[in-house]
């Protein structure tokens, strides 16, 4: 069985298309949802996947569930239920660990019931508030944050795709899926003994976040960006050149970086230019240094179109400062592409991208995920401007969205289906079906809302991922790849496999999206544990503990991409953290399982 010149045509094309799909997502080129949907269509014209069962993934209830709990826990937001907890046990005064310890513990709880992206998404903006009351860096306290709510996603079946996947998968081969608290014995362990390591220990290991990481640095908090200003008609500096402006930057604590006239960009060589009205000096600043140096050298905020659409707000004007998600609008374009002046009345005065220089005039550039988009919006908008674009503001919310009225009405919805479908009274699907129906019913989420909660690229990625999973088992390769594995460890007890098999997922989990990862990894657990004669259970366990461990790179999970630009994090700045506490996991959760699940 362990042979490879055994394998069918069938198998040879279905691993060449995993591969094509696994090749894609590490390239990153196109995003993760049409690469799915692509190898999932060349599967049914090359004939390995059956017309009938093409789109059956779609209807699977690990899909609809996924798409269920986004909607859910936007109602959970909405309500003020989640702000309520976050400010009464957030203190600013507390020691790091302290504070590691509770946020994470909150939003580790948080994460079990609702999406980890929303309750980082929820959490990130106290967190970064909380540090620069407390004057020391985000640094020191945003990555442990983030894998809090990554851990506290394995605690239920609803926390994390994966363990929606894993016991949809068990429902289609074994006959039975896992029940809503199945996987909180392992889970629950785990995440804990992980947010004990990195509140008392993980933290310190962060380039940069030491003790001494405080209030002197404390301006590396707030993010720098690259700005421009243009010089007004009437300027006194007409004429001046560039570097007599030397003197006022210093002093506004400004560094002038060259200058944009006529749309092309003049850097070294405009130091001794003579400055014209209409020429745009580019800058690198703090939001407040910004607004100093443009009010003492009476500069303009951008061209004279933009700003005669902002000035006819009646409230004036706020600076906002927002991160830029996957699903952000603006994510992938430019601020001139999506119209952000036309349309919302907005302007981008800055964009900080940690550690790379921006080459391009600021409202062409192509904003990233991490960004940190520095806006000047008319403050009545604030909060629609930031809705619309999709991203995450950075300052403490206001209470303007929430709606406290609908507090315990939202929980306690919730809290009652997840208890009828712990107790096995209905369906999970059907409970969390008829908690989105309440929700819009009760107006705790707007109807019209509804769907822009769904993130729809992972519901793609799991409609077209499921079909193929299921082709690949049919085909044996599941089979194969169990085979392999198996052999690596024959005349070992199953325990070893076990940890081969969560070593393996989780590395590729590192890489891949979590959930792809598992509809990969599942069967193979299935397969192996029947190979080597034992329960399944304890390999399905391993497998959903380590697709949700991705802690060594920012791109394994949307979590860490989220917190890597206001961390100001490096690529290489994950894995110190994460590697260690990667270890722990498999230490911890390999014991736990065979004791909680015996083989």
């Amino acid at each position: 069985m362990g042979d490879t010149h055994t394998m069918t045509t069938d198998q040879i094309i279905l691993f060449a298309l995993f591969g094509g799909v696994f090749v894609f997502l590490l390239w990153g080129r196109f995003r993760y949802d049409i690469v799915a949907f692509s190898a999932l269509l060349l599967g049914v014209i090359l004939g390995v996947v059956p017309a009938k069962q093409a789109f059956s993934g779609f209807g699977h209830p690990a899909t609809i569930v996924v798409a269920l709990v986004l909607v859910v826990s936007a109602g959970l937001v909405r309500s003020g239920a989640i702000l309520l907890i976050t400010r009464t046990l957030i203190d600013s005064s507390r020691r790091v660990f302290g504070h590691i310890a509770i946020m994470g513990g909150v939003g580790a709880v948080l994460s079990a019931f609702m999406n980890n992206v929303a309750a980082l998404a929820l959490l990130m903006p106290v967190d970064i508030a909380t540090a620069r009351k407390a004057g020391r860096l985000p640094a020191a306290t945003l990555m442990p944050l983030s894998f809090a709510t990554i851990l506290g996603g394995m605690i239920t079946l609803i926390g994390t795709p994966p363990n929606i996947i894993i016991a949809g998968i068990r429902q289609d081969q074994l006959g039975e899926s896992f029940a809503m608290f199945d996987f909180a014995p392992v889970g629950g362990v785990t995440a804990l003994a992980g947010l004990l390591f990195v509140a008392l220990i993980g933290w310190r290991l962060i380039p940069g976040s030491g003790d001494d990481a405080r209030s002197d640095a404390t301006d590396l908090s707030e993010a720098v960006y690259v700005a421009e200003l243009t010089l007004p008609q009437e300027s006194k500096r007409v004429g001046q050149r560039l570097r007599d402006l030397n003197d006022a930057a210093d002093e506004a604590g400004v560094q002038i970086m060259g200058l944009v006239r006529d749309g092309r960009r003049m850097f070294g060589s405009a130091r001794d230019v003579a400055l014209k009205a209409g020429d745009a000096i580019v800058l690198e600043a703090l939001p407040e240094a910004l607004d100093e140096f443009r009010a003492s050298e009476n500069l303009d905020f951008a061209d004279d179109r933009r700003m005669t659409l902002l000035e006819a707000a009646d409230q004036g004007l706020s600076l906002l400062e927002v991160v830029v998600t996957e699903t952000s609008r603006i994510n992938g374009k430019s601020a001139q592409a999506i119209g952000l002046a036309w349309r919302q009345r907005t302007v981008l005065m800055g964009i900080s991208r940690r550690g790379r220089r921006i080459k391009d005039r600021l409202r062409r550039t192509e904003v990233q995920t991490g960004d940190i988009l520095l806006l000047l919006v008319p403050t009545e908008t604030a909060e629609d401007v930031v809705q619309w674009l999709g991203c995450l503001p950075l300052a403490d919310r206001g209470l303007a969205v929430t709606e406290n009225k609908k507090i315990w009405p939202a929980v306690g919805i919730f809290v009652a289906a997840v208890l009828a479908a712990s107790f096995g009274l209905v369906d999970l699907t059907v409970a969390l079906g008829v908690v989105v129906t309440a929700y819009v019913l009760a107006r705790i989420v707007p109807l019209q809302e509804i769907y822009d909660h769904v993130e729809w690229p992972v519901v793609v990625l799991l409609g077209s991922m499921i079909p193929l999973g299921a082709a690949l088992e049919a085909a044996g390769g599941t089979q194969l790849i169990a085979g392999w594995l198996t052999d690596l460890t024959a005349g070992q007890p199953a325990w070893v496999a076990l940890t081969l098999l969560m070593v393996v997922t989780m590395t590729l989990s590192d890489v891949l999206n979590n959930a792809a990862t598992a509809i990969v990894a599942a069967p193979v657990g299935i397969q192996m544990a029947r190979t080597l004669g034992v329960d399944p259970d304890p390999f399905l366990m391993a497998v959903a503990v380590a697709a949700s461990c991705a802690f060594l790179t920012p791109i394994g999970h949307k979590n860490n991409t989220l917190i890597l630009g206001p961390g100001g994090y490096r690529f290489g700045d994950y894995w110190r953290m994460g590697l260690p506490l990667e270890i722990l996991v498999v230490a911890v959760s390999i014991p736990t399982i065979l004791v909680v699940w015996p083989l």
